[in-house]
């Protein structure tokens, strides 16, 4: 293991409720046959991430009954409904007392982000002072990672759905942009009509 696997934490943020789709919790919807939430952990570790914190809030007993998660260590965010903040505040304090010294932040309902992508950003790492994102034709997006020095900011920071937006924006100068936008597609499965991009 590669001193970058061993220190940065894999970290899946699938706790949405699908609000505009009928209220489907995302980590449940079918991609290749699978949960999307199971799909999500796998880009996590083919990117190289050997440890797997997975926030899970919306119907959280079927995501466990049904995704096979096995490895991750699972973190119920009962404040899902508060938006994507509560889930990554109650996704770094998982985080503490690991070892880990950075967090590389994913999102469940982002399938054409895929493991190339994912693995660009975390060879960005330095230390426990990294900030880096992937950007998609200079755009920043996800996945984000933080060294372990910016997570009591964050979730400072972190509020409604806006997660770590106000924090970056406040560093904008500081952070590693990683062009993702030949390899991975940044939508989001938030509507019906993005149902589609599912396979």
């Amino acid at each position: 293991m590669t001193h970058r696997e061993d220190q940065v934490a894999g970290l899946l943020l699938a706790a949405g409720g699908g609000r505009r789709l009928g209220g489907r919790p995302k980590a449940l919807l079918e991609h290749r046959g699978r949960p999307l939430v199971e799909h999500a952990v796998g880009v996590l570790r083919a990117a190289g991430c050997a440890r797997v914190h997975v926030v899970l809030g919306a119907d959280a007993a079927a995501v466990r009954a049904r995704a096979r998660l096995d490895g991750c260590v699972l973190v119920d965010n009962p404040q899902w409904e508060r938006g994507m903040g509560s889930s990554l505040r109650a996704g770094l304090g998982s985080l503490d007392g690991t070892g880990a010294r950075a967090a590389l932040v994913s999102l469940v309902d982002q399938p054409g982000i895929g493991p190339v992508a994912v693995a660009r950003v975390l060879a960005a790492y330095r230390d426990d002072t990294s900030l880096v994102s992937a950007a998609y034709d200079g755009t920043r997006g996800h996945p984000v990672l933080f060294g372990a020095a910016h997570w009591t900011g964050v979730a400072a920071s972190a509020t409604g759905d806006r997660g770590a937006r106000a924090y970056l924006r406040e560093r904008e100068a500081r952070i590693t942009l990683v062009e993702c936008g030949d390899v991975a597609r940044p939508y989001d499965i938030d509507t019906e009509d993005d149902l589609g991009h599912l396979e």
